[in-house]
């Protein structure tokens, strides 16, 4: 009973700051969970071969790692999905870890603002070796690129956030995304007060981001993600 206590009290204060609990499916199945969510990520749109994407980063407590995910969408349009490790069996902590990159594409041809929402279902880590996917190999799928992501409040204004690689990393990949913290959502007038323009120095992402003035109470985010090898 008190370990129950303790994780409905952990699950209260994640969810008063990042939306509201399970509002989707993220928990379902899940015996012992704890969700979280994202903001609403603004889908580009362009009739360009391929489409462009965007990437966002949702993390579970320390201790957790991901166990369901799920989405909301603005647009059935919309076409999610999110990046999964090699391993086998196909399960929370080989397939997923703490934390979970969404990836979305707007595939559509109409919609004006098109956005979607991130959830996770954050299960108690149970530890567990990868068990490889086969056995006669010359090198075993790792994780040779790591994710550098830094998030920062958009305000009125010109702002600059960079991600950067260490210095023994060699940048490979350069996204970012902006995320709006309405309930619904949000409209091309709301998602028109930012603007957001990224460029790759060396090892940094810098993204240059502007909040118009009639942003004002609304709370909006920019995440900056640099994809870096180790590998040499």
């Amino acid at each position: 009973m008190k370990k129950l206590l303790i994780l409905a009290a952990l699950s209260a204060v994640l969810t008063a700051g990042s939306g509201p609990a399970q509002a989707a499916d993220e928990c379902d199945g899940l015996l012992v969970c704890v969700p979280v969510s994202g903001p609403w990520v603004v889908v580009p749109t362009s009739r360009a071969v391929p489409r462009p994407t965007v990437e966002y980063q949702l993390t579970c407590p320390r201790g957790y790692i991901v166990g369901g995910l799920d989405a909301e969408l603005s647009d059935r349009g919309i076409d999610v999905s999110f990046v999964g490790s090699l391993g086998s069996p196909v399960n929370p902590g080989i397939t997923t870890g703490r934390s979970v990159v969404f990836v979305a594409a707007y595939v559509g041809t109409t919609a004006q603002a098109p956005s979607f929402r991130p959830y996770v279902g954050c299960m108690p880590a149970s530890g567990g070796g990868r068990i490889p996917t086969a056995v006669q190999r010359i090198v075993k799928p790792g994780h040779p690129a790591i994710r550098r992501v830094r998030r920062a409040r958009v305000v009125p204004g010109a702002n600059t956030v960079v991600s950067t690689c260490r210095a023994h990393e060699t940048l490979v990949g350069a996204s970012h995304a902006v995320g709006f913290g309405t309930r619904r959502p949000p409209s091309a007038a709301v998602t028109d007060n930012v603007t957001a323009a990224q460029a790759v120095r060396g090892r940094r992402v810098v993204v240059s981001v502007r909040g118009d003035a009639e942003l004002g109470r609304i709370r909006a985010v920019v995440q900056v993600h640099a994809v870096c090898s180790g590998v040499k």
